[in-house]
């Protein structure tokens, strides 16, 4: 049996990270204090982000110890179950410092996941 291509949850997490960032571009920490919208917006996202991560093959995984993996499955447990104690400051952090550098390797990851299927078709 194959493993499932990860290029539908690879996509999942790109699209979410680029709608986060975009969302909250111009914001201060202040700002994304007094915006319940805003930190719904991130938190959701951030949820699709942690769901999906959990499909994405081991070997890709290995390839980027930097992230942590393990931490990107977890934080959607602590917006599921535990969001009412949930730090507007931490989810900031998150999105500032985190995310454009896990959305440069699900791109990276993306691109070569479609050359790899585009050669087995051919």
């Amino acid at each position: 049996m194959t493993n499932p291509s990860p290029v539908s949850r690879l996509k999942d997490i790109v699209e979410a990270i680029k709608l986060i960032l975009i969302e909250v571009d111009d914001m201060t920490l202040h700002a994304f204090e007094q915006d319940r919208r805003k930190q719904w917006l991130v938190e959701r996202g951030i949820e699709i982000i942690s769901e999906a991560s959990r499909r994405l093959p081991d070997e890709l995984k290995a390839r980027h110890q930097d992230i942590p993996w393990l931490k990107v499955a977890g934080i959607g447990n602590v917006l599921r179950h535990d969001y009412e104690h949930v730090a507007h400051d931490v989810l900031w952090h998150v999105v500032k410092d985190n995310l454009p550098h896990l959305e440069n390797v699900c791109h990276e990851g993306l691109t070569a996941a479609i050359e790899h299927e585009s050669g087995r078709k051919t």
